[in-house]
């Protein structure tokens, strides 16, 4: 059946091309045709003569998405089983048993069950191990596998076959699915009495309206300053950023306009009601991992002068897609326009290819930018991403703390203890204390965790090249002591780097007893980020010098 449609499409395409030929004789129109006869004829000639079986749909599929891959990374075809999957990332919503699974070296476990939803309310604890869902076995199943089968339609039960940490059998639950849908705020509450806080971690439909209420709740505790918390968050909904800006600037601002090929599709987005609050004074809070809508956020408070930018440069992604309906429940996510903030500079990365490892924007030549202005004269730059006001950047994590986490160490500690102790301090007040670091160092211990460390991968080739070139023995006493320095010790490093593994165990303990609104009121005490968000906030002559004409927000890394 597969194969008979995948050919059925392709004669299509060819046909069309043809027609389309037919009618439109130019150049460009002819190289179309020509072009998709050729593809039928060599997906014909493979199909018929390759020694092997060939897979229809995935030689087509792999074709498409290494086509559109060439464009930029956020033009993408959407198959008929993603469809899901891609309605879940513009809503928030879906049904299903509503908890975070992951894959933990062969086994697919319980990372998260989310507060109230079936999982949570059938008794799934993070930890526990799916051995089998509606009577599959998740063995050698990837966990986007396993997540297709816990979603199907809503009020109908899944059986899950559950293997619980610590007991001596399996055992089967029936959940029964609803439907699902994320908060895109899952924490908001006051720092301290004059500093309110709302994190928002997506812009998926009507979060707009999560942030309002958020805000009307918190404004009853008369607010001199808002932290607005967009470290994190991928975008989304393009008119759900423009919406949430709307809360803070006069109706009939300029917020956003979007411009592309197709000239009736360029628009312009102002505020469109009246705002909440025009005189509060705001931080915003970025990071890397910032994208898309959240720079329209950030980039238009910035530009309106409304808030300071507190954190690190955005991700730089500043490409408006829109989906288009192709055949058999298919789509096309493909970009259409770029969109430019109320300076007039626009965020996207001036080359798609060479970004960081985590995918933001890398060092940008200043000879690539160009100068723009804020509302009140402040020098802003084009090239990347959002270039914050006060720079802050993120602690960088030990390669022990790397390892325990990717290697389960702390989760399955955390699940360890939550087994073993009933209830905790409130989130605020739980801390890491030297018998629990002690119990943890045990429990790695009695595992026999071995890892390496990169230094001491890169000081063995830089003792190869001292060999080679004749400088060890001119120095071997000092590169014997630099040896002992990065050799990886267990004991030693357990103590060196316990700051930062603590603040990983306190956040996945909490997790376990206050779900993920604890862990972020956890982790708020420690972030460097709120500090320095709520000391410029106090201060009224500090904040207001950042809006000074002239000053210059520079796009130095």
């Amino acid at each position: 059946m597969n194969r008979k449609r995948i050919w059925i499409g392709v004669v299509i395409i060819a046909i069309v091309g043809a027609s389309f030929y037919g009618f439109n004789r130019d150049d460009k129109n002819f190289e179309v045709a020509k072009n998709l006869d050729i593809y039928y004829t060599l997906f014909r000639e493979l199909n018929m003569f390759y020694v092997d079986d060939v897979n229809p749909n995935e030689l087509v599929k792999t074709s498409i998405d290494e086509m559109l891959s060439s464009l930029d990374p956020y033009t993408n075809y959407i198959s008929e089983d993603k469809i899901e999957d891609f309605r879940f990332m513009t809503t928030g919503e879906y049904a299903g048993i509503g908890a975070l699974i992951s894959k933990q070296n062969d086994k697919v476990v319980v990372a998260e069950p989310y507060k109230g939803f079936p999982a949570d309310k059938f008794g799934l604890k993070a930890g526990d191990i799916l051995l089998e869902v509606s009577g599959k076995a998740t063995s050698g199943m990837s966990t986007q596998d396993v997540s297709s089968l816990l979603k199907g339609p809503a009020n109908k039960p899944v059986t899950i076959k559950l293997q619980r940490p610590g007991a001596k059998k399996p055992y089967t639950v029936d959940v029964i699915r609803e439907k699902i849908s994320i908060d895109a705020v899952p924490y908001y509450g006051m720092l301290d009495d004059k500093t309110a806080y709302i994190r928002l971690s997506s812009f998926t439909a009507n979060c707009s309206k999560e942030v309002q209420k958020a805000l009307q709740e918190l404004e009853e505790n008369n607010p001199e300053s808002l932290v607005l918390d967009l470290r994190g968050n991928p975008g989304g909904l393009l008119m759900e950023s423009v919406k949430i800006v709307n809360l803070f600037v006069p109706k009939g601002k300029e917020i956003v306009n979007t411009r592309g090929k197709v000239k009736q599709w360029d628009k312009t987005y102002n505020a469109m009601a009246n705002p909440m609050d025009t005189t509060i004074r705001i931080a915003v809070l970025t990071n890397r991992g910032s994208a898309s809508a959240s720079e329209i956020v950030s980039g238009a408070i910035q530009d309106l002068d409304r808030g300071i930018i507190v954190g690190t440069r955005t991700f730089g992604k500043g490409l408006v897609q829109t989906t288009r309906d192709l055949s058999y429940n298919t789509k096309l996510k493909v970009t259409t326009a770029k969109y430019y903030i109320p300076s007039g500079r626009c965020i996207q990365a001036l080359d798609y290819s060479h970004r960081n490892e985590d995918g933001s924007v890398g060092t940008i030549p200043d000879s690539l930018v160009t100068e723009f202005t804020t509302k009140n004269g402040r020098k802003v730059y084009d090239g990347g991403g959002i270039t914050p006001d006060v720079k802050i950047e993120g602690d960088k994590l030990s390669p022990l703390a790397i390892e325990l986490v990717t290697r389960f160490k702390v989760f399955d500690f955390a699940t360890k203890f939550k087994y073993e102790n009933d209830s905790i301090a409130q989130p605020e007040e739980f801390v890491i204390t030297d018998d629990i670091y002690n119990q943890f160092s045990a429990f790695v211990k009695e595992s026999n965790f071995e890892y390496e460390s990169q230094s001491k991968d890169e000081f063995e080739e830089l003792l190869k090249t001292a060999k080679r070139e004749k400088y060890f023995d001119l120095a071997e006493a000092e590169f014997e002591s630099l040896r002992l320095k990065l050799e990886p010790n267990l004991d030693k490093d357990l103590l060196e780097f316990r700051k930062d593994i603590s603040e990983l165990l306190e956040s996945e303990i909490v997790s376990r007893y206050y779900y993920q609104k604890g862990a972020i009121r956890s982790a708020i005490n420690d972030d460097k980020a709120i500090k320095k968000a709520i000391e410029e906030l106090k201060s009224g002559t500090n904040y207001a010098a950042y809006f000074e004409p002239g000053r210059v927000i520079s796009t130095s890394n």
